[in-house]
């Protein structure tokens, strides 16, 4: 592989200019800019869907030592749009590493840019929120005016990466050999399954499938477009919304959906990031974006004197002022609340078996806490189960 470097130019839409290196010479491309706080897991990031069409900062000052392996992708695809970092390492250690980072980015073609002031440029995306930027090499003389910066807000990402047919776990091969991967050799996954669980991907990651693979599921997978009747003429036991990116106001027909399974379904439902937007969006609640999202592997989220400490990745949130709709209150209860700014975390439908969380029980990368999440969906069902 080549040793050489590029100087590269990293522009963001207020004007702000960032010089940095690149390890081939960039085309330009355009993407919105955010930043992950996590300390690990880029590779994880990469894949992960929920990044579709961004830019991702990466704060911690370098990534790269332990390489890229062969089961640790959340999808079959790279979705960033750009990699930005302080350092990106030529060497990898670690016994899993298959590839370097270095080497994956040249083989793949990933726009990315290094060397430059990580500190300063998530200071200011803090101060000013996320924006536009485009990135390309510094040889390229291109004005600021001539840049068509997309409003990525009016964008429905949702429908652009969704599964577009239906696919059954237990036929792995048609998705990733990753998605059977235990998580230690003494796990295995089991083929008389208890229950049929059925995932609406809206921008799925493979360990939310891992997760339910381990606790006995029959996991059949449907595209996020799907309509109601069908996914009720499967019979499923419990449905799981995914997490996903963009606006979840731009998925009204992923709304409509779960709101005709929510008034006649009757079937246990488990919203994840996205999959918490759209459940609650059904529910009647408004979302809004975040000045700067959150984005990395330490949120504090929970109420009074209890917390956990959570993976998240999401840039809009479920409205906290339930003024514009006091109904919504008579139907669900906030359980948690994310403990660094108030937003929304957790909500419980008072009386219908339907929650969702706005962060990641799965945390692929992250901590476990919230881990027992997918068993409470599983205890859930059961319990509806013996009702019939």
């Amino acid at each position: 592989m080549s040793n050489s470097l590029y100087s590269s130019v990293l522009r963001l839409q207020d004007g702000t200019c960032y010089k940095g290196w690149s390890f081939f010479d960039l085309p330009s491309y355009v993407g919105e800019i955010v930043f992950n706080t996590g300390m690990t897991g880029y590779q994880e990031i990469l894949s992960d869907p929920s990044y579709t069409g961004q830019m991702v900062v990466f704060t911690y000052p370098e990534i790269g030592n332990t390489g890229l392996n062969k089961q640790d992708n959340e999808s079959n695809f790279i979705h960033v749009k750009a990699i930005i970092s302080k350092n990106i390492s030529p060497i990898s250690s670690n016994w899993r590493s298959s590839i370097t980072l270095k080497n994956y980015i040249l083989k793949k073609k990933i726009p990315h840019i290094f060397g430059l002031d990580t500190r300063s440029l998530t200071r200011r995306l803090r101060l000013f929120g996320v924006m536009g930027a485009y990135l390309c090499s510094s040889n390229l003389s291109i004005k600021k005016s001539k840049v068509d910066f997309e409003n990525f807000d009016k964008i429905d990402l949702i429908k652009k990466i969704s599964v577009r047919s239906a696919y059954d776990c237990s036929r792995f091969d048609l998705i990733s050999k990753n998605i059977i991967q235990p998580f230690n050799s003494g796990q295995k996954f089991k083929s008389n399954s208890r229950y049929n669980i059925i995932v609406l991907d809206l921008g799925l990651k493979f360990n939310i499938l891992r997760n339910l693979l381990l606790l006995d599921c029959q996991v059949t997978v449907l595209p996020a477009t799907t309509d109601y009747s069908f996914i009720l003429n499967q019979n499923p036991d419990g449905i799981l919304l995914s997490n996903g990116p963009g606006d979840p106001s731009l998925s009204k027909y992923a709304v409509s959906t779960v709101k005709n399974l929510i008034t006649y379904g009757g079937v246990p439902i488990f919203g994840i990031c996205m999959g918490h937007q759209i459940l609650n969006l059904a529910c009647g609640a408004d979302a809004f974006k975040l000045k700067f999202g959150h984005r990395g592997l330490n949120h504090p989220s929970g109420f009074n004197s209890y917390s956990e400490i959570t993976s998240q990745n999401h840039g809009f949130a479920v409205r906290s002022d339930l003024d514009f709709n006091p109904d919504f209150l008579k139907s669900l209860f906030i359980q948690y609340f994310n403990l660094n700014d108030g937003t929304i975390a957790a909500t419980f439908h008072k009386k219908a078996p339907f929650f969702s969380v706005q962060y990641h029980p799965e945390a692929s990368p992250g901590p476990h806490d919230s881990h027992y999440l997918f068993h409470v969906f599983i205890d859930l069902i059961s319990c509806m189960n013996s009702k019939k």
